[in-house]
């Protein structure tokens, strides 16, 4: 078994199968390659599938109706799809056919081109304007994209010049884009137009008059969530409790990262099957490490007696959330369920 990413390659010629084995050492060392050649005993079809289902990237080496074909049945969103680019045989072109963006297919494209001498073919209108991809900086910064009706809309603001402001609750580094309009204030501003990109664990604060452009929330999951029960309790209960508590918090639940608890709830099936449902890792800390977390914390004793520690829920979010963390949610209890919510330090990078 392997944990590296996966790429197919596929070709149909002789001479085709000697720039698909090219592009196979280009990429060696970073993915485990799928080759595809049509004598093989898997059918163009099935490789295709498993493509689909199991790599981030596919290159054709051939014509690009061939690619298109063969894609078709699989295609489903661009936040899904992997990358899939076309070179032919010859390379003298590469083809970013699908997913150049999310997916990486352009850069992909630009890669095989400065190492192979070949020509690459973007169409993508954001790269075409040479203008700001807010769902490049997403993916290169880790950024969930709420909605990508909305991304769509920003885009297609930058692409018309419109105001596009940016608001980011973490440190910015690198170049600013000259298409935004950086926003330092936690509330949405006043105007009937123009766009918002909102970089946030949390929901803007709305003005008194409602904005009524579009608003992108890019949420960084940086947000750890710190829980504590009584023995049995569900996961219904359990997420219900952590729901509630964000939602005091005004945090997005996109921004979850990890959970975390005691060692007494290391097998506890409520927690564990929470963590399962979101996909979150889940750290568990013995008392000792618990009451070394430093900060003013809601105190029990009778916490203290079962579990070691005078406070679970935000001694194990904090303790989670590393140097620099904060808490923005203490505890909130219902139930039997405790939860609350710190978040780590965290920045973006707009690059050079």
């Amino acid at each position: 078994m392997t944990d590296m990413k996966k790429m197919g390659i596929a070709s149909f010629t002789a001479r085709g199968k000697e720039a698909a084995i090219r592009l196979g050492a280009l990429f060696q060392k970073e993915y485990e390659i799928l080759f595809y050649y049509k004598d093989g005993k898997e059918s163009l079809k099935e490789w295709c599938g498993r493509c689909f289902s199991q790599a981030e990237a596919l290159i054709f080496v051939g014509a690009c109706g061939i690619a298109v074909r063969t894609i078709a049945p699989f295609l489903q969103d661009k936040t899904r799809d992997p990358a899939v680019l076309v070179m032919d045989e010859a390379g003298k072109y590469v083809i970013s056919l699908v997913s150049g963006h999310i997916g990486g297919a352009n850069r992909l494209a630009l890669r095989v081109s400065e190492s192979l001498g070949a020509e690459p073919v973007i169409t993508t209108a954001t790269d075409v304007n040479g203008k700001f991809a807010v769902d490049v900086f997403a993916r290169d910064n880790g950024l969930v994209i709420d909605s990508m009706k909305a991304a769509k809309e920003i885009s297609a603001a930058v692409l018309r010049e419109n105001r596009v402001y940016l608001y980011c609750e973490g440190k910015i580094k690198g170049k600013f884009p000259e298409e935004l309009t950086l926003w330092e204030q936690r509330e949405l501003p006043q105007e009937k137009e123009g766009a918002v990109i909102w970089i946030s664990p949390f929901l803007p604060e709305k003005p008194k008059e409602d904005f009524q452009g579009t608003v992108l929330h890019l949420i960084p999951k940086a947000v750890s969530v710190g829980i504590g029960c009584r023995r049995g309790k569900s996961r219904e209960e359990i997420q219900q409790t952590v729901l509630e508590a964000a939602s005091l918090a005004g945090v997005m639940s996109g921004a979850f990262e990890q959970a975390a608890s005691v060692d007494l709830k290391k097998g506890e099936p409520g927690i564990l099957g929470f963590c399962q449902e979101w996909g979150l890792p889940y750290r568990t800390y013995s008392s000792e490490e618990l009451s070394e977390v430093t900060g003013e914390f809601s105190s029990s004793a009778f916490v203290k007696e079962i579990t070691g520690t005078d406070n679970v829920c935000e001694r194990a979010a904090l303790a989670c959330a590393g140097s620099g963390g904060r808490l923005i949610q203490r505890k909130y209890a219902k139930n039997g369920v405790t939860a609350a919510l710190a978040v780590r330090e965290w920045s973006v990078d707009f690059g050079k």
